[in-house]
Protein backbone atom coordinates (compact mmCIF):
# COMPACT_ATOMS: atom_id res chain seq x y z
CA UNK A 1 0.00 0.00 0.00
CA UNK A 2 1.26 3.41 -0.92
CA UNK A 3 0.73 6.93 -1.50
CA UNK A 4 2.66 8.49 -4.19
CA UNK A 5 1.14 12.02 -4.43
CA UNK A 6 -0.62 14.96 -2.65
CA UNK A 7 -2.19 18.11 -4.10
CA UNK A 8 -3.96 20.75 -3.17
CA UNK A 9 -5.91 22.90 -6.02
CA UNK A 10 -8.11 26.10 -6.00
CA UNK A 11 -10.61 25.31 -8.01
CA UNK A 12 -12.75 27.80 -9.74
CA UNK A 13 -16.47 26.73 -11.02
CA UNK A 14 -16.53 23.91 -12.84
CA UNK A 15 -18.69 26.14 -15.55
CA UNK A 16 -15.07 28.30 -15.81
CA UNK A 17 -12.49 27.02 -18.59
CA UNK A 18 -9.59 27.58 -16.63
CA UNK A 19 -6.96 25.34 -15.34
CA UNK A 20 -6.78 24.40 -11.56
CA UNK A 21 -4.17 26.56 -9.80
CA UNK A 22 -1.74 24.04 -7.53
CA UNK A 23 -1.52 25.22 -3.98
CA UNK A 24 0.53 22.62 -2.34
CA UNK A 25 2.39 19.11 -4.17
CA UNK A 26 4.18 16.25 -2.21
CA UNK A 27 5.32 13.47 -4.47
CA UNK A 28 7.57 10.39 -3.51
CA UNK A 29 8.59 8.82 -7.14
CA UNK A 30 11.48 7.10 -5.59
CA UNK A 31 10.12 3.82 -6.26
CA UNK A 32 10.61 4.58 -10.03
CA UNK A 33 14.22 4.65 -11.84
CA UNK A 34 16.05 7.87 -11.45
CA UNK A 35 15.69 9.28 -15.20
CA UNK A 36 11.89 8.91 -15.24
CA UNK A 37 10.63 10.77 -12.48
CA UNK A 38 10.74 13.88 -13.67
CA UNK A 39 7.84 12.39 -16.59
CA UNK A 40 6.15 10.65 -13.53
CA UNK A 41 5.75 14.11 -11.46
CA UNK A 42 4.69 16.34 -15.01
CA UNK A 43 1.97 12.94 -15.43
CA UNK A 44 0.92 13.68 -11.72
CA UNK A 45 0.91 16.90 -11.79
CA UNK A 46 -1.54 16.83 -15.35
CA UNK A 47 -4.07 14.29 -14.38
CA UNK A 48 -3.96 15.89 -11.02
CA UNK A 49 -5.47 18.71 -12.21
CA UNK A 50 -7.23 17.12 -14.93
CA UNK A 51 -9.17 15.19 -12.63
CA UNK A 52 -9.01 18.45 -9.82
CA UNK A 53 -10.94 20.15 -12.57
CA UNK A 54 -14.19 17.81 -13.38
CA UNK A 55 -14.91 17.06 -9.58
CA UNK A 56 -17.81 19.79 -8.63
CA UNK A 57 -18.04 21.56 -5.45
CA UNK A 58 -18.48 18.84 -2.57
CA UNK A 59 -17.82 15.80 -4.20
CA UNK A 60 -15.29 12.88 -3.54
CA UNK A 61 -14.47 11.35 -6.87
CA UNK A 62 -12.12 8.15 -7.35
CA UNK A 63 -10.46 7.37 -10.77
CA UNK A 64 -9.30 3.96 -11.30
CA UNK A 65 -6.11 3.89 -13.76
CA UNK A 66 -6.63 0.79 -16.14
CA UNK A 67 -5.05 2.33 -18.98
CA UNK A 68 -3.94 5.62 -19.04
CA UNK A 69 -2.02 6.15 -16.27
CA UNK A 70 -1.22 2.20 -15.30
CA UNK A 71 0.81 1.92 -19.09
CA UNK A 72 2.73 5.26 -18.16
CA UNK A 73 3.56 3.66 -15.11
CA UNK A 74 4.23 0.03 -16.65
CA UNK A 75 6.32 1.30 -18.97
CA UNK A 76 8.60 3.43 -16.76
CA UNK A 77 9.12 1.22 -14.09
CA UNK A 78 8.61 -2.26 -15.99
CA UNK A 79 6.11 -3.43 -13.13
CA UNK A 80 2.39 -3.76 -13.14
CA UNK A 81 0.61 -1.03 -10.80
CA UNK A 82 -3.09 -0.50 -10.34
CA UNK A 83 -3.43 2.69 -9.12
CA UNK A 84 -6.54 4.99 -8.30
CA UNK A 85 -6.90 8.48 -8.05
CA UNK A 86 -8.85 10.76 -5.39
CA UNK A 87 -10.32 14.05 -5.58
CA UNK A 88 -12.15 16.20 -2.82
CA UNK A 89 -13.56 18.97 -3.97
CA UNK A 90 -14.60 21.28 -1.08
CA UNK A 91 -16.32 24.93 -2.13
CA UNK A 92 -13.25 25.03 -4.62
CA UNK A 93 -10.65 23.92 -2.40
CA UNK A 94 -9.81 20.38 -3.95
CA UNK A 95 -7.29 17.83 -2.63
CA UNK A 96 -6.03 14.73 -5.15
CA UNK A 97 -4.32 11.89 -3.99
CA UNK A 98 -2.99 8.87 -6.02
CA UNK A 99 -2.63 5.66 -4.09
CA UNK A 100 -2.28 2.21 -5.48
CA UNK A 101 -4.67 0.00 -5.19
CA UNK A 102 -4.45 -1.74 -2.18
CA UNK A 103 -5.21 1.35 -0.47
CA UNK A 104 -8.52 1.70 1.52
CA UNK A 105 -10.65 3.99 -0.21
CA UNK A 106 -12.21 5.12 2.78
CA UNK A 107 -8.94 5.87 4.56
CA UNK A 108 -8.21 7.72 1.63
CA UNK A 109 -10.47 9.96 1.83
CA UNK A 110 -9.99 10.32 5.38
CA UNK A 111 -6.44 11.52 4.55
CA UNK A 112 -7.55 14.14 2.20
CA UNK A 113 -10.25 15.64 4.55
CA UNK A 114 -7.28 15.89 6.87
CA UNK A 115 -5.62 17.92 4.24
CA UNK A 116 -7.43 20.27 3.62
CA UNK A 117 -8.80 20.91 7.41
CA UNK A 118 -5.05 21.45 7.96
CA UNK A 119 -4.47 24.27 4.79
CA UNK A 120 -7.82 25.94 5.67
CA UNK A 121 -6.01 25.82 9.34
CA UNK A 122 -3.07 27.17 7.92
CA UNK A 123 -4.03 29.42 5.38
CA UNK A 124 -7.82 30.63 5.67
CA UNK A 125 -8.97 31.62 2.33
CA UNK A 126 -6.13 33.15 1.17
CA UNK A 127 -5.91 30.74 -0.91
CA UNK A 128 -9.19 32.26 -2.86
CA UNK A 129 -6.66 35.18 -4.33
CA UNK A 130 -4.47 32.86 -5.45
CA UNK A 131 -3.49 33.34 -9.45
CA UNK A 132 -0.57 30.95 -10.13
CA UNK A 133 0.94 27.79 -8.86
CA UNK A 134 2.50 27.38 -5.75
CA UNK A 135 6.25 26.19 -5.94
CA UNK A 136 6.81 26.96 -1.86
CA UNK A 137 6.58 23.60 -0.27
CA UNK A 138 3.87 23.11 2.75
CA UNK A 139 5.76 20.88 5.47
CA UNK A 140 2.21 19.40 6.56
CA UNK A 141 1.89 17.73 2.69
CA UNK A 142 4.84 16.12 2.61
CA UNK A 143 5.30 15.49 6.16
CA UNK A 144 1.35 13.63 5.64
CA UNK A 145 2.67 12.26 2.93
CA UNK A 146 5.23 9.88 4.79
CA UNK A 147 2.68 9.69 7.66
CA UNK A 148 -0.29 8.35 6.08
CA UNK A 149 1.89 5.46 3.33
CA UNK A 150 0.09 3.59 7.38
CA UNK A 151 -3.29 3.07 6.36
CA UNK A 152 -3.56 2.52 10.11
CA UNK A 153 -2.70 6.30 10.70
CA UNK A 154 -5.74 7.02 8.40
CA UNK A 155 -7.53 4.57 10.08
CA UNK A 156 -7.08 6.68 13.17
CA UNK A 157 -8.79 9.64 11.83
CA UNK A 158 -11.41 8.15 9.96
CA UNK A 159 -13.24 7.12 13.75
CA UNK A 160 -13.45 10.57 14.01
CA UNK A 161 -14.77 11.60 10.87
CA UNK A 162 -17.93 10.33 10.53
CA UNK A 163 -19.23 12.15 7.81
CA UNK A 164 -17.74 9.62 5.49
CA UNK A 165 -20.06 7.54 5.97
CA UNK A 166 -22.50 9.08 4.59
CA UNK A 167 -21.06 10.48 1.85
CA UNK A 168 -21.43 9.17 -1.75
CA UNK A 169 -17.99 8.68 -3.57
CA UNK A 170 -18.60 8.38 -6.96
CA UNK A 171 -15.93 5.95 -8.70
CA UNK A 172 -14.75 6.36 -12.49
CA UNK A 173 -13.16 3.29 -14.06
CA UNK A 174 -10.80 5.18 -16.34
CA UNK A 175 -9.92 8.96 -16.94
CA UNK A 176 -11.64 9.14 -19.74
CA UNK A 177 -14.83 8.84 -17.74
CA UNK A 178 -14.90 12.23 -15.79
CA UNK A 179 -13.72 14.17 -18.95
CA UNK A 180 -16.51 15.78 -20.89
CA UNK A 181 -18.35 14.93 -23.98
CA UNK A 182 -16.37 14.85 -27.01
CA UNK A 183 -12.61 15.62 -24.90
CA UNK A 184 -9.99 13.29 -25.78
CA UNK A 185 -6.97 12.75 -23.57
CA UNK A 186 -4.53 12.28 -26.29
CA UNK A 187 -5.70 16.27 -27.77
CA UNK A 188 -5.49 17.10 -23.65
CA UNK A 189 -2.05 15.71 -23.63
CA UNK A 190 -1.25 17.60 -26.47
CA UNK A 191 -1.93 20.93 -25.03
CA UNK A 192 -1.20 20.53 -21.38
CA UNK A 193 1.57 22.86 -20.19
CA UNK A 194 2.72 20.90 -17.27
CA UNK A 195 4.32 17.87 -19.99
CA UNK A 196 7.41 18.60 -22.01
CA UNK A 197 7.56 18.06 -25.43
CA UNK A 198 9.77 14.46 -23.85
CA UNK A 199 6.74 13.55 -21.91
CA UNK A 200 4.44 14.11 -24.26
CA UNK A 201 6.25 11.98 -26.73
CA UNK A 202 7.05 9.18 -24.22
CA UNK A 203 3.27 9.77 -23.47
CA UNK A 204 2.72 8.27 -27.74
CA UNK A 205 5.30 5.66 -27.16
CA UNK A 206 3.74 3.94 -23.86
CA UNK A 207 0.50 4.04 -25.52
CA UNK A 208 1.73 2.66 -28.79
CA UNK A 209 3.37 0.17 -26.63
CA UNK A 210 0.43 -0.66 -24.34
CA UNK A 211 -1.67 -1.34 -27.49
CA UNK A 212 0.38 -3.81 -28.98
CA UNK A 213 1.09 -5.66 -25.94
CA UNK A 214 -2.97 -5.74 -25.90
CA UNK A 215 -3.06 -6.84 -28.98
CA UNK A 216 -0.64 -9.46 -28.52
Amino acid sequence: MKITALLVLKCDSILDRSDPVILANATDVNHFGYFQRVTVRQFIVFVGRTVAKRTPPDQRHSVQHEGFFIFIFIFISFRFLYYKVHSYNRNGLCVVGFMDDHYPVRSAFSVLNKVIDEYQKCFGDSWRTIQADTTQPWPYLNDALTKFQDPGEADKLLKIQRELDETKIILHKTIDSVLERGEKLDSLVEKSSDLSAASQMFYKQAKKTNQCCTIL
